[in-house]
């Protein structure tokens, strides 16, 4: 199960990374903007979970492993576009719209999931509050940080349901965890996540919003 579980920390850990180095290299950054920004998505919301649980220093200085392998992950994004388009020229509204919600689906299911475990392993499962609220920082954070440092709109409040998956993935996660075991609930409960995501995007669901100006 150790295995299981670091193997989706790195996949998660590599997902934020990308979509954060995307974010910056769509903002024309430069490589140390674009991996600083990388590792900021990655490992932002494992340190707000972790500076919550009173676990300081958080995880990220602790066992920087993570933090390093968003910056390879970042640096490899910039080297791979920069070359391969000979001079980065920039990226279509389409493709790079596509590729930040993949990353960002893939990383919050499975930082969703981390979070609720993090409150377990910490005995911090009393209720469903807590845990719900760690995988929710844990999977949100890093995006709320990239796109505030980006300068833009953050992505969780304006596109498609994304805070709403990652808070029923959370809840479906303390229960099946409490039902099940933690297996099934690792493996559901990121499903879960990743399944509302994709339909999200597909059928253009969205929060109800102001659509125009008003006026108070």
């Amino acid at each position: 199960m150790e295995h299981m579980l670091f193997v989706l920390d790195m996949i998660g850990t590599a997902a934020f990374a990308l979509s954060g180095a995307m974010t910056a290299i769509k903002k024309k950054m430069d490589i140390l903007g674009v991996m600083i920004l990388g590792m900021v998505t990655a490992v932002g919301g494992g340190m707000m979970r972790d500076i919550i649980l009173g676990k300081v220093p958080p995880q990220a200085f602790r066992e920087p492993f993570y933090a390093v392998t968003a910056l390879l992950t970042s640096m490899v994004i910039f080297a791979f576009i920069y070359f391969r388009v000979k001079g980065y020229q920039g990226i279509s509204g389409q493709r790079f719209g596509m590729v930040l919600m993949l990353a960002d689906t893939l990383g919050l299911g499975v930082f969703t999931v981390v979070g609720v475990k993090a409150a377990f392993d910490s005995h911090m499962e009393m209720n469903y509050f807590l845990p719900v609220f760690l995988g929710t920082i844990t999977g949100v954070g890093g995006g709320l940080l990239r796109d505030m440092m980006a300068g833009v709109p953050p992505y969780i409040f304006v596109k498609h349901i994304y805070a709403c998956a990652s808070v029923v993935g959370a809840l479906g996660c303390v229960w099946s965890y409490r039902s099940f075991g933690q297996i099934p609930a690792v493996v559901l409960s990121s499903a879960l996540v990743i399944a509302i995501r994709f339909l999200a995007a597909y059928y253009h669901w969205n929060l109800p919003h102001m659509k125009q100006d008003v006026s108070l």
